[in-house]
């Protein structure tokens, strides 16, 4: 069968259910969600019954394949610095499971790394997912005879699709996704620092965060870096100015949004 004819789909696990699109020529088509068990949210295992169930919804006779999009809520974060000494894909793995354990504790063998490219002498991005989950997926993907293209944290690719609007040098960038936030500080054109942690959904909580982030920064004897958010569930303007700070609002057009956050995360899929 020619490679024309293969449909192409989007899956978003997110916190609160999983949703899925299809990829067309004029765009994604937005084929619906499944909401994950009340009493189970920000838990893998009922976001993965539920992509069960929605794909399951999906009758198709052309050959498929599946990019899946991993919620933060789901995934770790953790910057690298550079070592000279890394020389092999395995070294860098063992350093980032040494990184890892530092901040969240003992791993096991329980979790797959993701690494961003990073140039010579510069601190590097690395997502930590749980192995049991990609199994999951993989298996989930066989089984309905679907090739599985990506899956990809939702941080690196949120950050991948917007890097051309960021300035070179210093800015903070925020990803609020519904109950959680995820930010990623960059100066003088270096990583400084990632940080991942839940939060409410309201400009109040979000205003907070900033300020906090804002002050970490002064104390450091850093000047405070300009804020560029994308918040997924957000359609209305952005917050004021915090500390004097702007925030620059990261979006699409809102002939393009969609009141399911969860389609606005699959538009960060390349």
């Amino acid at each position: 069968m020619s490679l024309l004819s293969t449909e192409r789909y989007i899956a978003i696990l997110g916190a609160d259910g999983v949703g899925l699109c299809r990829r067309s020529k004029d765009g994604l088509e937005w084929l619906g969600r499944v909401n994950s068990k009340e009493g189970e949210r920000s838990n893998w295992p009922a976001a993965t019954a539920a992509l069960t169930d929605l794909l399951g919804m999906v009758s198709s006779q052309r050959q498929s394949e599946l990019c899946i999009l991993v919620s933060n809520h789901f995934i770790r974060y953790c910057l690298l610095p550079w070592s000279e000494h890394i020389a092999s894909p395995r070294e860098l793995e063992s350093y980032a499971r040494i990184c890892f354990e530092e901040i969240y504790g003992s791993l096991g063998n329980e979790w797959h790394f993701r690494f961003s490219p990073q140039a010579r002498g510069q601190a590097r991005l690395s997502a930590a997912m749980p192995a049991a989950l990609i199994a999951n997926l993989q298996q989930i993907a066989s089984e309905r005879g679907w090739r599985l293209r990506s899956i990809q944290p939702y941080l690196m690719s949120a950050f991948n699709h917007f890097a051309k609007t960021l300035p070179k040098q210093d800015f903070l960038f925020i990803l609020a996704e519904p109950q959680r936030s995820t930010l990623l500080l960059a100066l003088g054109g270096h990583w400084v620092h990632v940080r991942s942690l839940s939060s409410l959904d309201s400009d109040q909580a979000l205003a907070t965060l900033i300020a906090r982030e804002t002050e970490l920064q002064k104390l450091e004897g850093m000047s405070a870096a300009p804020v560029y958010l994308h918040a997924p569930d957000r359609f209305k303007a952005p917050p004021a100015p915090v500390c004097g700070i702007p925030i620059y609002p990261l979006g699409w057009p809102l002939s393009e949004a969609s009141e399911d956050h969860l389609y606005t995360m699959a538009m960060a899929v390349v």
